[in-house]
């Protein structure tokens, strides 16, 4: 059984930083995309990284662009999500998600990912 579990998520005023994690069991994690989504109250979830199973390619939504980093460890089965000069349209519940594949371009995977965490909050204060 798949599970992704997220954690560090908080409160943090406008301009602040958090780092996201999220661990991931069940999957072989070398052979997966992982990507992180958010959802804001009253508003669709939408895309916000993405990066390949090596590490080696990463998708940002034009958004979060300059400021978020995804990287994952293929030794710790985690990815990761750096968020800094957070603002509050940043405020959301975040997703951490995969998807199994091996390629390189990431594009497809902005839509969706078959395996889903249950979510974390992120509250950017102004």
């Amino acid at each position: 059984q798949v599970q992704l579990v997220e954690a560090g998520g908080g409160l943090v005023q406008a301009g602040g930083s958090l780092r996201l994690s999220c661990v991931a069991s069940g999957l072989s994690f070398r052979s997966y995309a992982m990507g992180w989504f958010r959802q804001a109250p009253g508003k669709e979830r939408e895309f916000v990284a993405a990066i390949s199973w090596s590490g080696g390619s990463t998708d940002y939504a034009d958004s979060v662009k300059g400021r978020f980093t995804i990287s994952r460890d293929n030794v710790k089965n985690t990815v990761y999500l750096q968020m800094n000069s957070l603002k509050p349209e940043d405020t959301a519940v975040y997703y951490c998600a995969a998807e199994p594949t091996l390629r390189a371009v990431l594009g497809g995977l902005r839509t969706g990912m078959r395996y889903w965490g249950r979510g974390a909050l992120v509250t950017a204060s102004s």
